[in-house]
Parts: C-alpha cells; sequence; structure tokens
C-alpha cells in the first residue's frame, strides 16, 4: 500500500506540473486579471459542441442560391494552432452564380489560377484578397464557377480570440470591439477567424483547421430577407438581382435592408422567435 501511495503522488505532481507554451500564451492574450478564466461565449451559443456532426459533402453539393440560403444558421468552426476553436452562426450570405453573373469572379466561365477554387467540387473554399491586404470567403457550390460568400457571422466561442486577431490585423490601435463588430461583414470574419490566401482550395468536408456543424434550429423563409448584393458596383442588370440573404432581425448582419422589411412587415410575414 505505502508504495502503491507512493506511485499516485508522483503520478499527480507530473500531471500538475505538466504545461504546454504555446496554449498557455494564447490564453494569457485573452485573459484579464479579475475576470472569468473560462472560454468567453456568447449568450446565444446553444450548440452542444460532442453531438454536433460536421456538414458533409451532401449538404454542400446544391444549386448556389440554395446553398446560400441553406448557410444561414449553420456554424463555421476554426480551430486555431493551439487547440481552441471559434465559432459563429452564418447569418448573411451572398450567392455568385457563374458563368452569366457579371458580379461573380468566374463570369463567361473564365477559369484563372485565382479563381480555380470556384470551379472545384462543392464545399471548396475560395478565398481571394481585396484592396491589397483584406481576404473574404466563398464556398463552392453546383454550377460551373459558383460559389457562395460568407459575408456575417454571429459570434458564438472564443469572443476574446476574435478580438485578438481583429487587433492583430489593423496597424492604429482602436477602441474595444463589440461582440456585434467582430464578424458583420466578409473581412472583418476573416480577420477574426485567422482566414488568409492559405485557406484557398481547402475542402471544408476534410479540413482540420476549419469546418462547418449544423445549427439547431434553421430559420423558415420568414426569417430570410432576400435583396441585393453589396459593394459591386456597376454591374447592369446583376447589380439589382435578388442574390443576398440574411437574417431578419438579427443584429450581427453588415447592412440591413428596412425597405424590404417593412415590406415583409406589411405582408404579415413575422419572424420566428
Amino acid at each position: 500500500m505505502p508504495r502503491k501511495r507512493k506511485l499516485l503522488a508522483q503520478l499527480s505532481a507530473l500531471q500538475s506540473n505538466t504545461s504546454f507554451p504555446q496554449i498557455d500564451a494564447l490564453e494569457k492574450l485573452s485573459t484579464t486579471p479579475g475576470a472569468d478564466p473560462s472560454p468567453k461565449s456568447s449568450k446565444y451559443f446553444v450548440i452542444e459542441k460532442k453531438n454536433s456532426p460536421q456538414l458533409q459533402a451532401d449538404f454542400f453539393d446544391q444549386p448556389c442560391v440554395s446553398l446560400a440560403k441553406s448557410f444561414l444558421g449553420q456554424i463555421l468552426v476554426r480551430k486555431l494552432p493551439d487547440g481552441r476553436e471559434l465559432w459563429g452562426r452564418i447569418v448573411e450570405t451572398e450567392a455568385y452564380l457563374g458563368g452569366e453573373d457579371e458580379a461573380s469572379h468566374s463570369k463567361g466561365g473564365k477559369q484563372t489560377q485565382r479563381n480555380a477554387a470556384m470551379f472545384m467540387k462543392p464545399g471548396t473554399l475560395y478565398v481571394y484578397q481585396i484592396y491589397g491586404i483584406y481576404y473574404c470567403m466563398n464556398v463552392s457550390s453546383q454550377g460551373e464557377g459558383a460559389a457562395v460568400l460568407l459575408r456575417s457571422l454571429e459570434p458564438l466561442q472564443g469572443l476574446d480570440a476574435m478580438r485578438e486577431l481583429r487587433r492583430a490585423s489593423r496597424k492604429a490601435p482602436t477602441k474595444l470591439l463589440k461582440d456585434w463588430q467582430l464578424c458583420n461583414g466578409p473581412s472583418k470574419l476573416c480577420q477574426a477567424f485567422g482566414i488568409d490566401k492559405a485557406f484557398d482550395q481547402r475542402d471544408l468536408t476534410q479540413d482540420a483547421a476549419i469546418w462547418m456543424v449544423p445549427g439547431q434550429d434553421p430559420p423558415g423563409e420568414q426569417d430570410v430577407v432576400t435583396t441585393t448584393r453589396i459593394g459591386i458596383g456597376d454591374r447592369g442588370e446583376w447589380a439589382q438581382k435578388p442574390l443576398r440573404f440574411y437574417l431578419r432581425g438579427n443584429k450581427f448582419v453588415s447592412v440591413s435592408d428596412k425597405k424590404i422589411e417593412r415590406e415583409m412587415a406589411a405582408r404579415g410575414t413575422s419572424p420566428c422567435s
């Protein structure tokens, strides 16, 4: 018995002295004196991670507009190098149909080194750079050169890490970002999730650092606002196509279309609570 107690004591001491420098350093970045040391999560976070299956290839293998709508309410997960996970609920998307779509990077069916991911199997990430410094993330769908832009996320888990990543991506010191400011735009969500060109052409069904899981309650048609896309410039009739979709009444959306929302209200279309 004394020998057994001695071995147990040695094992306990070994476990208490074990440390992981990289994880410890990242934890210090997101912890302030006197704060709750547990990972910060949104009050809206209700998903049980261990019971959440990953979205598979059949989910992504659908027409572009259908996929853009289906993304709403699903969860994007990003695993950082230190093992922590960032979770965000998709609340806004845009569909880019390829071919005839004058606003698409694949218009005319032209395939280049830059847009190659748009022609790969559904569920492939297409990440491109804008203004030489920002990134936007898309997911390929059915259709030659078709993809869905992820425009906004509702942060669910890892909010402090998101703030650090956003702060690191900006040169000038700024005020602490509010929750709704972390991912309310395509470039912002890429900054907050640490996504850059290295993620281009990755497969969401196979990658160990980024994937999607189902949301708990899929939104109904009455919850989805359908309106025009943002920031595509003069693309003729394509600038007026209703190819942007977002969750009605969600404060994490980048830009709300109040006119469309009033029309929905006048028709008696009430969003689900």
